[in-house]
Parts: structure tokens; C-alpha cells; sequence
């Protein structure tokens, strides 16, 4: 229709310089408005992705007032979804976040980094917090080796909820990353600060 429309013959040159332009111009993005939807497994991909979006955003003459990452993931690589956390945090223009469909896992830990205040969670969306996983294989040196590695990862999670949500460990421990997976509505989210309603 768009097309077929811009198509009719022009009445004169200025017209037809117009629709020229208009005919050239590449249909509106929401990444031109600072929205970025992030639907996939965390992975360096996709990490490389998010944080170039945000630090292209920071270097643009005219800056957003905020940027907007709306997240649909059951999670993935703990490091990749770290690297965008950090990025996060660190971006001049705040970036507020989305909870659309599931946030589980990593991406509930990239989902609470948001601004906060601005983190809004759909009415439908599924809300997973649960405990790492990791499997690695070695000689026994090696595992014995990279148990430290297992320690500063339980600590980076724990410190990680606890910035985001003003929580204590023991509430985090006993209610948020207890040994079974924990399931929770946005109502429960909100509760445990993780988010604001829609």
C-alpha cells in the first residue's frame, strides 16, 4: 500500500524529489527509540550483541535519555550474561529493563541489573531463580583447581542479588536460590524486590 501510493506519477519536480526521499527511507527500528529485545540463550554472541548496542548508544552526539532491554530467555552462559551486567552498570544513559514471556536464570540476573524502579515484568511472564549449574571434566588436580572457580561464582551470584534487591544472604539462600528450582509470579517478584508490576 505504502508503495503503491508513493508510486503515482509526481505533479512536478519537487514532488518528485520527495518522494524520492521518502521512498529511500528505511522503516522506523526500536533500536532508533533505545530498545533492544534480547529473545535467546545467553551466549558471547549475543553478549557481544547487547554490550556494542549500549556502547554505540553512549557514543552517539545526541544520547536517549534511557535505554530499554526487554529480555525473553531461559538463560545460558553465566559469564556472557555477566560481561552485559557489567556493561550495564556501567553505561552513562540508564538502562531499564523488560520481563517479557520468561526471564529464568541468567536471564532473571540480567533483568534485576536494570534501573531501579524501571524494571517491569509482563503480567504473563514465567520467573525462574535457581542455583548454577556447571560441568566440568579433568584430571583431579584440575577439578580441585577450578573449585575455586566454583566459590567466586557462588559469591559473584549472591553479591549480585543482594546489590540488585537490598536482600540479606539468608533471605536469598533460604528463599531465592534454595537446592530446588524456585518458580515465581510477578506478584512474588515484586515482594522480593526484584521488579515492579506492569
Amino acid at each position: 500500500f505504502w508503495k503503491s501510493k508513493m508510486r503515482r506519477k509526481p505533479t512536478d519536480h519537487k514532488t518528485n524529489g520527495l518522494e524520492t526521499q521518502l521512498l529511500s527511507m528505511s522503516p522506523p527500528s526500536i533500536r532508533d527509540f533505545g530498545v533492544y529485545y534480547l529473545a535467546d540463550e545467553f551466549n558471547t554472541n549475543v553478549a557481544r550483541d547487547v554490550v556494542t548496542w549500549i556502547m554505540d548508544s553512549n557514543l552517539q552526539a545526541k544520547k536517549l535519555s534511557h535505554l530499554t532491554l526487554m529480555i525473553t530467555s531461559y538463560g545460558g552462559d553465566l559469564a556472557a550474561a555477566f560481561s552485559i551486567i557489567d556493561v550495564m552498570r556501567g553505561s552513562a544513559i540508564p538502562v531499564r529493563t523488560v520481563g517479557l514471556g520468561v526471564i529464568a536464570s541468567a536471564g532473571l540476573l540480567t533483568f534485576i541489573s536494570g534501573e531501579k524502579g524501571h524494571r517491569v515484568i509482563t503480567p504473563n511472564t514465567s520467573i525462574l531463580s535457581h542455583r548454577w549449574s556447571w560441568g566440568q571434566v579433568g584430571k583431579e588436580h584440575e577439578l580441585v583447581a577450578t573449585m575455586r572457580e566454583f566459590e567466586l561464582t557462588t559469591t559473584r551470584v549472591i553479591n549480585h542479588y543482594r546489590k540488585c534487591t537490598g536482600l540479606t544472604e539468608k533471605v536469598i539462600r533460604e528463599r531465592l536460590l534454595p537446592p530446588q528450582d524456585v518458580w515465581l509470579s510477578p506478584a512474588e517478584a515484586k515482594k522480593f524486590k526484584l521488579c515492579v508490576l506492569s
